[in-house]
């Protein structure tokens, strides 16, 4: 069974909410690609848009837009999403995950695109309060 770490960025305000989700809702993202406009129900967030920018696995490795499938490769790198480099010119091998949430990531990165009737702080607060 899947699980995830969700962390949403409210673009309006610049704060960013953790959210775990797991079951039903978790095995729904499995299959999306950075990019994808996913409904705010999975998160519990009704009435609300994210889009999924980003996210890692349980290593650590960052997933790029650019590569596609979810698996772990090694590619070389100028720049970008998993390497910065130091120098101007400077290339260099990383491993990278691809853009589509597998049963191995465990962080998935996501910004609200929509709003919905209620603010966001006062929906995670409410779920704070009922757990």
């Amino acid at each position: 069974m899947a699980q995830f770490k969700v962390v949403i960025n409210d673009v309006k305000t610049g704060k960013s909410f953790q959210k775990e989700i797991e079951g039903q809702y978790a095995n729904s993202l499995i299959g999306k690609k950075i990019g994808d406009v996913v409904d705010g129900i999975f998160v519990d967030l009704p009435g609300y848009k994210l889009l999924i920018t980003g996210g890692s696995d349980q290593a650590g490795t960052p997933m790029r837009k650019s590569l596609p499938g979810p698996r772990r490769r090694k590619i070389l790198l100028r720049g970008g999403v998993g390497f910065h480099p130091k120098m101007p010119g400077q290339r260099r091998k990383k491993t990278i995950r691809g853009n589509t949430i597998g049963p191995d990531v465990v962080q998935v990165n996501m910004k609200i695109t929509k709003y919905g009737p209620k603010s966001i702080q006062d929906l995670m607060a409410e779920k704070e309060e009922n757990q």
